[in-house]
């Protein structure tokens, strides 16, 4: 994969054994979102950081999002108008839930209802205690993103021991292979 990519982590910036920290150790020229605060979220505060970040990203750039990464992908795409190559937007947390860390995280309410100017995929795992499969293919179907259900994995996040999560490499290459061939959607 010879894409620019830009990992967007959640709350707490994705630990060392995340899978989103492996894949950077692996990619060194893989860059990171950097935020201010990772621990006191404000939706605009993400926003603003992804489009410093991206401005000057070659066209093609993929976004990985984890967690509440996936709602500032979503928030910041909207308002947005780069153009890149994809996104893989994992765990998609649902803001109106009862275990939505409000206290941690703000603004990301009302969801954006929009269809996405880049192929995304939303990748979701069915005991996720911060969003329902429900709630993701929703996501899904409003931002024009493919599916992808993995079965019983958590918050797909350390906890879940993916280690390095081969699989989602798998789906982040699907994303960069429509790039490559120049379709508009996976």
């Amino acid at each position: 994969m010879h894409h620019s990519v830009l990992l967007v982590p959640g709350i707490g910036n994705s630990g060392p054994s995340h899978w989103q920290s492996l894949w950077q150790s692996s990619h060194p020229n893989w860059r990171r979102l950097m935020v201010e605060h990772w621990d006191k979220v404000e939706c605009e505060d993400w926003v603003s950081a992804l489009e410093r970040q991206l401005v000057n990203a070659p066209a093609g750039t993929l976004l990985v999002a984890h967690s509440l990464g996936c709602l500032a992908v979503a928030h910041w795409a909207v308002q947005s108008q780069k153009k890149l190559g994809g996104a893989l937007l994992v765990a998609v947390p649902d803001p109106a839930s009862s275990s939505f860390p409000r206290c941690a995280a703000h603004g990301f309410l009302p969801l954006p209802s929009e269809q996405l100017r880049f192929p995304t995929l939303v990748v979701s795992s069915t005991d996720d205690p911060y969003g329902s499969v429900e709630h993701s293919r929703e996501c899904a179907n409003a931002w024009g993103s493919e599916f992808v259900n993995v079965g019983a994995k958590g918050h797909l996040n350390a906890e879940s021991n993916l280690g390095a999560w081969p699989e989602g490499l798998e789906l982040l290459a699907r994303i960069s292979t429509s790039i490559d061939y120049g379709q508009g959607k996976l």
